[in-house]
């Protein structure tokens, strides 16, 4: 299934010659992106130099838009690649995800609680 590879017109926010930005359609938070590259490429390292460079440019005007338009004061940064790190969409993609102030009681270990038994590791 090829979910990211025909999005319709209206649900593209922002795009360059590489790739294409929309809002999560499942979102976690107000705001949440995501940065997709218009070659369907399952993996960021299968992503050439000119990709990975304009995803990252498209990852910057989009963190500057949510800060225009919902002004969250942080932001998690993540990719599901592969199967067992959770992508479920075989098709690149990277999730901007806004953060705001108690949307969680505790937030410190951010994406490390993927593995929740191992999220704190201050204790």
């Amino acid at each position: 299934k090829r979910q990211f590879c025909t999005l319709p017109e209206e649900r593209i926010i922002d795009s360059n010659e590489f790739g294409v930005v929309i809002r999560d359609g499942y979102p976690i938070s107000e705001g949440h992106t995501l940065i997709i590259p218009k070659r369907h490429v399952g993996s960021f390292f299968e992503t050439t130099q000119d990709e990975k460079l304009a995803l990252l440019a498209l990852l910057e005007s989009a963190q500057k838009q949510l800060k225009k338009e919902f002004n969250p004061p942080s932001f998690n940064i993540g990719i599901n690649d592969g199967k067992e790190a959770g992508q479920t969409v075989p098709h690149l993609h990277i999730h901007l995800i806004p953060r705001y102030e108690s949307d969680l009681a505790d937030p410190r270990g951010g994406v490390r609680w993927i593995i929740p038994e191992k999220a704190k590791y201050w204790e």
